[in-house]
């Protein structure tokens, strides 16, 4: 499909504004009211508040079914250290996952498909605030995005490092893990390091339990079976010479399978709960994503649409899900729909995802807007 070049290098300028103009989940006061904008002036009906931050815009074309594109727009607590001159102007916050790229793409794809309307039915742009551990997509569908804007089906996507600029992956299923981010407070007596008889000892019951924690992947489950259990943080002591009333474990849990992280959710507290004498100890999940999980049919139609645009070798069917998560998620568990990744390699590698020198690869922006704009066609397509 032929985007027209000067659109092109708007989205491309668009995306650069936004990536030195990062804000962080349900804080994108200024991308939000940036992006209402944009959408207005293409004529589109356009919506604010949802999830306090989100956007939605619907462009009506006759008659047919409704469907949802969904972008995403906030960025990360992370400090950027690329040298593009488009680089953050706000230290420690940058759109290191390419959310900026993702919200450019489907504004283009809005403004080219109010101008052209080669399709039948009506479409709903959804720009979501705060996905990065912070549940945006949840918050949207629970002040009523598919109640006030009704559609048959929702895609999302997103870009890939590792898979190459032009190609396409989806899947039927699985394509992103579950997250689980847990806190465990493990709690004894403090005395003095040298007398450790006087005290019960949470440090050593937390090296134990993270030990520990890692036989469930490894020992308590099947090796056919897909999780993660990383503990990333140990927060405990003030002194070098006091053993501490507590330590605070952080971590999270990814999987593939729905009862596989029922399971490894009820073994984590299992081990929790069967603290050292003297040491109590409590789990608090703090984040909770469900499987990213494909739609069959919706996954299909992607599938078929890309190869409408690709050639058969650029379009990936059932690849390795990631062990990431995506809290699109949320979205297709109450709406089906498919969520798939466009490639980011170009000339040279992209940085992987959340680096601090990553930058959104403008040479997607072409094919971002095609895919979008030949699902519009090829899902609302004109009867005569």
């Amino acid at each position: 499909m032929a985007i027209p070049d000067l659109l092109i290098e708007e989205a491309i300028s668009w995306r650069r504004e936004l990536h030195a103009q990062p804000e962080l989940g349900y804080q994108e006061v200024n991308t939000s009211q940036w992006v209402a904008e944009k959408l207005r002036g293409f004529g589109l009906q356009t919506h604010t508040g949802l999830a306090g931050t989100g956007v939605v815009a619907t462009l009506e074309n006759g008659p047919g079914p409704a469907i949802g594109f969904r972008a995403d727009m906030d960025a990360l607590p992370i400090t950027e250290l690329s040298s593009v001159p488009w680089r953050s102007t706000r230290p420690g916050v940058m759109h290191a996952c390419g959310h900026d790229g993702h919200t450019a793409m489907l504004l283009a794809a809005a403004k080219h498909l109010s101008a052209t309307r080669r399709f039948s039915g009506t479409l709903h742009f959804v720009f979501q605030p705060a996905e990065e551990n912070l549940g945006g997509a949840r918050k949207m569908v629970a002040d009523g995005l598919f109640g006030r804007f009704p559609m048959s089906a929702i895609y999302g996507l997103h870009n890939w490092p590792g898979l190459p600029v032009g190609h396409l992956a989806v899947n039927s299923g699985a394509m992103m893990a579950s997250l689980d981010a847990f806190e465990i407070t493990l709690s004894g007596r403090s005395c003095h390091a040298a007398m450790p008889e006087n005290g019960d000892d949470p440090v050593v019951a937390a090296a134990q339990l993270i030990l520990a924690l890692q036989t469930i992947p490894a020992r308590r489950l099947s090796p056919l079976a897909s999780a993660v259990v990383s503990v990333t943080q140990i927060n405990g002591g003030e002194a070098i010479n006091v053993i501490p009333e507590k330590v605070v474990l952080r971590g999270t849990v990814r999987c593939l399978q729905s009862d596989i992280r029922e399971k490894v959710r009820g073994l984590i507290a299992e081990f929790v709960s069967a603290s050292p004498p003297g040491i109590t100890g409590q789990l608090v999940w703090l984040t909770d994503y469900p499987v990213t999980h494909n739609n069959a049919v919706e996954a299909r139609k992607v599938r078929d649409c890309a190869l409408a645009l690709l050639p058969e070798h650029q379009v990936h069917w059932q690849v390795n899900p990631s062990m990431a998560s995506e809290d699109f998620a949320c979205m297709l568990e109450a709406c089906p729909g498919a969520y798939f990744w466009i490639g980011a390699d170009g000339s040279t590698p992209s940085r992987p995802l959340h680096n601090a020198h990553y930058d959104f690869n403008d040479e997607i922006v072409a094919h971002g807007v095609a895919v979008w704009s030949t699902l519009a066609e090829q899902l609302l397509p004109v009867t005569r």
